[in-house]
């Protein structure tokens, strides 16, 4: 009975501990990508280098046996460009966003995502409506961020601008890629490996659309063939290493949990960031604004709640439950497609 009990309780500390590894690297990754933008301000080229991190890595790794991961297919990666795109297109605005304005500022866009997903969730995927404590949640969050913009003293039009395109491209992509990983029957490590290699791909359309080549080209030129100083090639490579680690736990956590969870989880470790961000360094926002990101994420700790409430049985275990348990390790197991969502 005990072993049975104990064999039951592995997907969920599976799930956990994929959830806890995507927060952490989540919560860091915003502050580390704003570090380095501040160092090394050509977002186009820190994404790309990004991707060739991750893509050489995952190859590498399998190469030498640590990992399994699909092979590279153009059939399959035909199906799989339009995700890679709305995932370049949102860390393209995510990266812009952050070279135009504070971590804060982006993490109160970022906190509108929840509310925009559950909607887009309900409407285009076929998900259950949000409870009356869930709704409320997330429009909790939504004042939050309100409050946020009402009294933003750094408030410009390029930062904001940039913010919107975020939101709309971060919504689209955490739907759309749940959606993908939910039919292509591709393990985490093939994922990251499509996802990553085929953004690399995409990378110098933009590098070249928005004229940042020429920026790179004309500081090389200026600095003698060297366009990283010691600082910035730290910030770089940290930023590199965290995007290779959020890419294996984002990807991960989209097949163990719902869209939405996935998103409230990106919301709710900002607090994190907000201390960070705070400490460090003094580009962050007022004290009424970080009073705003509190309640944002407040609203975050009340959307968790009101979903594990409704999943808790209310009548012991039964064959419901363990099936519920079956689907969500099957959800784990690389290769195989998520049910559960």
């Amino acid at each position: 009975m005990s072993s049975s009990r104990s064999d039951s309780s592995k997907p969920h500390y599976a799930t956990s501990s994929l959830v806890i590894g995507y927060a952490l690297c989540s919560s860091l990754l915003a502050v580390i990508n704003k570090f380095a933008i501040t160092y090394f301000n050509y977002p186009g080229l820190l994404t790309a280098l990004q991707y060739l991190t991750s893509a050489v890595g995952v190859w590498l790794l399998g190469k030498l046996g640590f990992l399994r991961h699909d092979a590279f297919a153009w059939d399959t990666a035909k199906k799989f460009l339009p995700a890679a795109l709305v995932f370049y297109l949102a860390i393209f605005t995510n990266t812009n966003l952050l070279r135009h304005a504070n971590v804060d500022t982006f993490i109160v866009f970022r906190s509108l995502t929840p509310l925009l997903v559950a909607v887009a969730d309900t409407l285009f995927r076929g998900q259950p409506r949000p409870s009356r404590l869930t709704f409320l949640s997330l429009l909790v969050i939504l004042a939050g961020a309100v409050g946020y913009v009402a009294n933003d003293s750094a408030f410009t039009l390029t930062a904001y601008s940039w913010a919107l395109a975020y939101l709309v491209t971060i919504t689209t992509e955490m739907v759309y890629i749940k959606h993908m990983v939910s039919t292509l029957e591709l393990n985490t490590w093939g994922l990251v490996l499509y996802n990553n290699l085929l953004s690399l791909m995409i990378a110098p359309f933009f590098w070249f659309l928005t004229g940042e080549h020429a920026e790179v080209f004309t500081a090389v030129n200026a600095n003698g063939g060297n366009v990283f100083e010691p600082v910035a090639f730290f910030a770089v490579a940290l930023s590199c290493v965290f995007g290779f680690l959020i890419s294996f736990f984002g990807f991960a956590a989209r097949k163990a949990i719902s869209a939405t969870a996935f998103t409230v989880t990106g919301v709710v470790n900002k607090f994190l960031t907000v201390v960070i961000n705070v400490v460090i360094w003094d580009k962050h926002a007022t004290p009424f604004g970080l009073v705003c990101l509190l309640v944002t994420i407040c609203g975050g700790v009340g959307y968790q709640q009101s979903v594990t409430v409704a999943k808790k049985p209310t009548n012991g275990p039964s064959n419901n439950a363990d099936k519920g348990e079956d689907d969500e390790s099957m959800e784990l197991i690389p290769g195989k497609v998520a049910t559960n969502v």
